[in-house]
């Protein structure tokens, strides 16, 4: 986690840099009394070969969040002294050290559940919050495991026919139709889904905003 300790400039608003519904759907959640603005960016989401999953979700929620900023107009002639908080994220599956992101179409989807059927594997979560007028910026990240059950050609053939695959790293949703794949987890379960609330909260009070 990078964190800047004087972070202490009242927040106004959040802006949520991405185009998941289930992530908007975890901060509308945390019924922060904030008005939150959806901004969905383009930014480059190459991952370096050299990158660990930890530094793959953290530099990519970072590259979201930077490029976020960017479109953003500058507030600079606010007389009030408030601000935006960018919270961005990005969330991979890690198997034998493989990187496993969205499917590309429904064979890799298919595929990705082969490799997945009966094995543990890692789902993490990166997050970066960057406030708007200061720069000031928070990264960080969680780890959850998660086991599946071991899946038969035909479940895998269902499952990938509803196309809830098509935009979940791994190529499942826990949250849904997924989550009857699932044998256990160990960890943060809203990690799965795509934002560690409780991380998050953590995160959000050291801009001054409580959850709790």
């Amino acid at each position: 986690m990078s964190i800047n300790l004087s972070v202490n400039e009242p927040i106004s608003r959040i802006v949520l840099a991405s185009s998941s519904p289930r992530r908007k759907e975890l901060v509308a959640s945390l019924d922060l009394s904030l008005p939150v603005y959806i901004l969905s960016t383009d930014a480059d989401e190459t991952v370096q070969d050299h990158w660990t999953p930890q530094e793959t979700v953290e530099e990519l929620s970072l590259l979201k969040a930077t490029a976020a900023l960017a479109m953003l107009p500058k507030r600079g002639d606010k007389s009030d002294g408030t601000s935006d908080l960018i919270i961005a994220a990005d969330t991979i599956v890690a198997l034998g050290g493989d990187i496993l992101g969205k499917p590309r179409n429904d064979d890799e989807a298919a595929s990705m559940l082969e490799r997945l059927s009966g094995h543990q594997h890692d789902v993490f979560t990166g997050i970066a919050c960057i406030a708007v007028d200061s720069g000031k910026t928070l990264v960080a990240s969680r780890r959850t495991k998660v086991r599946m059950k071991e899946l038969g050609s035909e479940r895998i053939r269902r499952y990938v026919a509803t196309g809830e695959p098509r935009d979940k790293a791994g190529s499942y949703g826990i949250q849904g139709l997924g989550s009857t794949l699932v044998e256990e987890i160990e960890g943060c379960y809203f990690n799965v889904v795509g934002l560690p609330l409780s991380l998050l909260s953590d995160m959000l009070e050291r801009y001054g905003i409580r959850v709790l």
